[in-house]
């Protein structure tokens, strides 16, 4: 069973590191053979939570056919139909595979356009509830790409429905550039926050789009995700996470193909910025698997590879390696500690995030620049290893006099590295942590 304490989760009493898949649409464009490869692809890669929709849009359906609604109406759920069982064996599937499945209801449209109100929510609510409100791996995420102003009532609804009903989690899934904590602190059925950094760049404040940001307390944070795990943590004392920054091979902006696409470079700096910033976690997102392309019909944001190819896109190889790092050091029992290094200011690209744990001291630098650190301050006596976000692994050097140097390529290219600062007492032990052995 999912837990909170403090800012983290917990299984079965232990740390839970919530490392996201983003699967959309898994229901409606995967037969059940397919799901089963996909969950395990996830699985062997180290991800911990799928998040996908039962109800995503209009005349919803399985590939089968089979539909989760009577006549699209959230008050008469289709008991009978085979896509509920489909949905309780993949759920089944996901547990032998130790996976959480985090399910949004429907899609956040539903919602802002009154199809899902608060009379239907209570009764949709109660139906999730007995038909999936046993499993131990499954969580709930509220919204989906909605603001949560744009219906409140209909999100308290559903969210003290399951809450009465159940005891896994709920969350809420927001709106881009927005997060929970701006709607739901203090709401008894919430449990955790969730954020969307998510996929413009810093220069894409304003497309003329229908996902622009005009609300005033709706702050810009470009790129720095980070910023959203600060500015939680001021909000509300609940665990926070990225649920949706920029996608692997996705356009920046999101509408228009001809922009530069996001790489595995740029998500793994989304994912080790905020998790060293605290987040209990990260959702990683590739533009093909979110929307399960096959090839067939329209394909959305300009995609352009298949999803049985994207499977193996080199983001989702490394994500494991945030995990390993993070479990092997404690992290539950860390915290971002921005004041260890002598100089903050780096702004963009060179920002640095710094976390400290009791068996040490964790810097991710993007841009490869030299820094500084504040090692009188240390409150144990380091050995120092560089640890490689794209491909894993300690390089163990000297205490530089100086400045750290993160190394770069025999073409001097720089790499994002994390400096990894190690407590001699415990050294041994969580090396062999780090490395699995």
């Amino acid at each position: 069973m999912l837990t909170i304490h403090n800012r983290h989760f917990l299984k079965d009493g232990q740390p839970f590191f919530y490392l996201g898949d983003t699967a959309w649409l898994l229901f409606s464009k995967l037969t059940e053979e397919e799901i089963h490869v996909y969950l395990r692809n996830r699985a062997l890669k180290g991800f911990t939570v799928i998040q996908t929709t039962l109800v995503h849009f209009r005349d919803y359906a399985s590939p089968a056919g089979d539909r989760p609604l009577t006549d699209n109406d959230f008050s008469r759920p289709d008991a009978a139909s085979p896509y509920w069982d489909l949905v309780e064996r993949t759920v089944r599937k996901a547990r032998e595979l130790n996976l959480v499945m985090a399910l949004l209801p429907c899609w956040g449209s539903f919602a802002r356009d009154g199809s899902l109100n608060p009379d239907s929510a209570r009764i949709y609510g109660e139906f999730l509830a007995r038909r999936l409100g046993a499993f131990e791996n499954v969580l709930w995420l509220l919204g989906g790409d909605v603001r949560g102003s744009d219906a409140p009532e209909t999100f308290d609804a559903l969210g003290n429905t399951l809450r009465e009903k159940t005891r896994q989690l709920i969350g809420f899934h927001p709106f881009g550039r927005c997060s929970s904590s701006q709607w739901f602190c203090g709401k008894p059925w919430l449990d955790f926050h969730m954020f969307q950094s998510g996929h413009r760049d810093r220069t894409q404040r304003t497309l003329g789009a229908w996902d622009d940001n005009a609300v005033a307390s709706e702050e810009w944070m470009g790129e720095e995700n980070y910023l959203y795990v600060f500015r939680d943590f001021e909000r509300d004392k609940l665990p926070t996470l990225d649920g949706e920054p920029s996608y692997e091979e996705i356009p920046h902006g999101l509408h228009d193909s001809t922009q530069p696409y996001w790489t595995d470079r740029e998500v793994r700096r989304y994912a080790w910025w905020s998790c060293l910033a605290g987040a209990a976690g990260f959702t990683y997102g590739h533009n093909a698997i979110m929307q399960f392309w096959t090839g067939k019909g329209r394909g959305d944001f300009g995609v352009r590879q298949l999803w049985d190819t994207a499977l193996h896109a080199p983001g989702s190889f490394q994500m494991i390696h945030l995990r390993r790092l993070l479990e092997a050091m404690d992290w539950t029992e860390g915290r971002n500690a921005q004041e260890l290094l002598l100089d903050d200011s780096g702004e963009g690209d060179d920002r640095n995030l710094c976390f400290l744990t009791p068996r040490g001291l964790l810097v991710y630098s993007f841009t490869g620049k030299p820094f500084g650190l504040s090692l009188k301050d240390l409150p144990f006596s380091p050995t120092a290893a560089w640890y490689s976000p794209r491909m894993g692994g300690l390089s163990p050097f000297a205490l530089p006099d100086g400045l750290f140097q993160p190394p770069a390529d025999r073409e001097s290219r720089r790499e994002d590295m994390v400096l990894v600062l190690l407590d001699k007492k415990t050294a041994a032990d969580t090396e062999s942590r780090i490395l699995g052995i």
